[in-house]
């Protein structure tokens, strides 16, 4: 199968890439290992979109953080995901380091942030009563934000679909090939030709790099670890709390998410396994020890869940979204860490007019920069929902009982442009199971729609997809 252009990983930076490229004249198709979009470093991460002051000047990080953040509001409102901008603030511990703030303030400045001041403690404290005792003072990031990282990265795919896009999942590529037409991607699923490869593979992106260069490349997993609090904790800060940056990044955060619940992590390991988001006991004892530094008296006995993600940490310290020289029409986005989802819609700008000018292409006249979301009925009107429930029954009958998600809602996330498949895919899109009882209630009801609507038997769901299947045997029946 052939194609202008093929994107390898369908992560937060992929979906961006392939919604802006539909902008043009070009046929676009996106290769995923996994079941589904946003299942690997996109649908672990802090959902912080950051204000762009901690890097450095000059360098793509800063330049994108800055463009991404500026889009978020925006992008959020055409394609209908949650965006709050809370601001964020840096803490600083000790008098004597009060200097690095303005430091950070000053690259702030030079990096193009609007809306940073330096507070001391007594602002601190009106702004947030819960701030830990030994907090001099902030930097205060009035611009700082949170998103939902899922909804963000599918409705970046969905819109990138509804445009035209080709979303080929269980698509591991094993080798690639230059043709005289441009590149030969092997698959597990099959061979596909494209003039364009874009290598967005995430902690895989070495390995894609590494098909088709000389000049190799080298990514470290840089695992990170989570605690997620239970909404009645969501309000125990308003922003986004940082300590001063170290060499492995931010630090323990604390911060509310867009949907109510309090995050705090997460931790900075390096490891070399590329599949390795098991939570330790280390990792999770380490965020304990370091949150008091952050807020006091943290209410970390309303954890509902612990969870990790790997960081894909390039050797330059830098995004490297550039043609490989030994490799002509071969776009390496790689080493997209923090602040990569910020960055996203900003990476997929600059790709795509990268593409552009490669291939001279000309605009999409009939692009649709629009996506409707999954209607949630709860947060419309007593009277609209009512109609709505007259209209269509299935939104009358809850789920799942914690997040208050209906039938409705599971029915919608299962026959969109990119539908859920598995248990996770439906918790991404509409958060059933994500509430305190973390699916313990819900899944058998789930299941029975994911047989309904995907035509598969209950033996054959599965939680992510591959060999993650629910249900291992059946119990003999008794006569």
């Amino acid at each position: 199968m052939n194609s202008d252009v093929i994107i390898i990983g369908a992560g937060v930076t992929g979906c961006a890439i392939a919604r802006y490229l539909t902008r043009y004249d070009v046929s676009v198709m996106v290769l995923e290992r996994n079941e589904d979009v946003c299942t690997g470093t996109s649908k672990a991460n802090s959902g912080i979109c950051h204000a762009g002051f901690d890097a450095k000047e000059g360098s793509l990080k800063a330049k994108l953080n800055v463009a991404g953040n500026k889009m978020m509001e925006v992008l959020s409102k055409e394609l209908d995901f949650p965006f709050i901008r809370n601001g964020s603030l840096v803490l600083c511990e000790k008098e004597e380091d009060m200097p690095r703030l303005q430091e950070l303030l000053e690259r702030g400045k030079k990096n193009g942030v609007e809306n940073l001041e330096i507070i001391d403690r007594s602002a601190l404290e009106k702004l947030e009563p819960n701030i830990t005792r030994y907090a001099v003072g902030a930097l205060y990031a009035k611009d700082g934000g949170i998103v939902d990282p899922f909804m963000l990265t599918i409705a970046l795919g969905e819109n990138a679909a509804d445009n035209g896009a080709k979303f080929i999942f269980n698509s591991e590529v094993t080798d690639i090939e230059k043709s005289s037409g441009g590149y030969i991607v092997k698959t597990t699923e099959g061979n596909y030709e494209a003039k364009i490869v874009i290598n967005a593979a995430g902690v895989y992106a070495d390995k894609i790099h590494n098909m088709v260069s000389e000049d190799k490349m080298h990514i470290v997993e840089r695992r990170g670890e989570y605690f997620l609090l239970d909404k009645s904790a969501g309000s125990y800060v308003k922003s986004t709390i940082f300590a001063l940056p170290t060499a492995l990044g931010k630090g323990i955060l604390v911060s509310p998410t867009t949907h109510g619940n309090l995050i705090v992590g997460p931790t900075a390991n390096d490891i070399e396994d590329k599949d390795d988001t098991a939570t330790t006991a280390a990792g999770l004892q380490e965020i304990r020890d370091m949150v008091d530094k952050r807020v006091v008296n943290c209410p970390l006995n309303q954890v509902i869940t612990s969870f990790s993600g790997l960081r894909a940490h390039g050797d330059r310290g830098d995004f490297i979204i550039e043609e490989v020289k030994d490799a002509p029409h071969f776009i390496d986005v790689a080493g997209i860490e923090s602040p990569g989802l910020t960055s996203a819609p900003a990476i997929g700008v600059m790709v795509s007019d990268m593409v552009r000018d490669m291939l001279s292409l000309k605009e999409n006249a009939k692009f649709n920069p629009k996506r409707n979301g999954i209607l949630h009925p709860f947060t419309l009107s007593d009277e609209e929902r009512d109609k709505l429930i007259k209209e269509k029954p299935s939104y009358s009958s809850i789920v799942c009982r914690c997040e208050m998600i209906t039938e409705g809602e599971i029915i919608d996330a299962l026959t969109r442009t990119l539908p859920a498949k598995s248990l996770d895919g439906v918790k991404r899109r509409v958060r059933a199971g994500m509430g305190r009882c973390q699916a313990g209630f819900c899944s058998p009801r789930v299941m029975e729609l994911i047989c309904k609507y995907t035509g598969c038997s209950m033996e054959e769901v599965t939680k992510f997809g591959g060999a993650s299947r629910q249900i291992l045997g059946t119990i003999k029946e008794e006569i």
